[in-house]
């Protein structure tokens, strides 16, 4: 039987590498063109248009200041280390992977905020003209990691009444 361990180290680098990847591709094509060509049609319901978060979640705290890549980019790390620590524990496949996508996640976005000063996102849903914040694949991974830890909470394995 594999450890659960060995399932969730290469979740986190796949979805690093995947994450890393889709960003590039978009600052390729995106990045120093006009306001108005900032945007690549994907579907009725989603556009890739380039937005740097120097913020967290939603924008939030995005005061443009340089200390934000030292606190949320040090944030970032203590979360990956703390959760990797943990991982080290975990006997159930599902919560590897969920932590696994959460930490590379983590991860994806600290590499932005070092490199770029904020994290690059792309991911425009939308329904008609009501848009949703843009995202990327390190977002989606660590919501559907943190998602995959509640349904393993309320449907996970229960210990047995002493």
């Amino acid at each position: 039987m594999i450890r659960p361990f060995l399932i969730g180290i290469p979740v986190a680098g796949i979805t690093f590498a995947v994450d890393q990847l889709s960003k590039h591709w978009v600052l390729e094509r995106l990045a120093g063109a006009p306001w108005q060509e900032q945007y690549y049609y994907v579907a009725p319901f989603m556009n890739f248009a380039l937005a740097m978060n120097r913020g967290v979640t939603f924008g939030m705290f995005d005061n443009n200041g340089s200390a934000n890549v030292a606190i949320f980019g040090g944030i970032a790390l203590a979360v990956a280390a703390g959760l990797l620590y943990w991982l080290r524990t975990v006997d159930r496949v599902l919560v590897a992977i969920a932590v696994g996508l959460i930490v590379g996640g983590a991860l994806g976005n600290f590499l932005d905020r070092i490199r770029y000063g904020a994290v690059v996102d792309f991911i425009d849903a939308h329904w008609g003209a009501w848009h949703w914040y843009v995202f990327n694949v390190a977002d989606s991974a660590i919501d559907t990691g943190v998602a995959l830890l509640l349904v393993d909470s309320l449907l996970g394995r229960r210990k047995s009444p002493t």
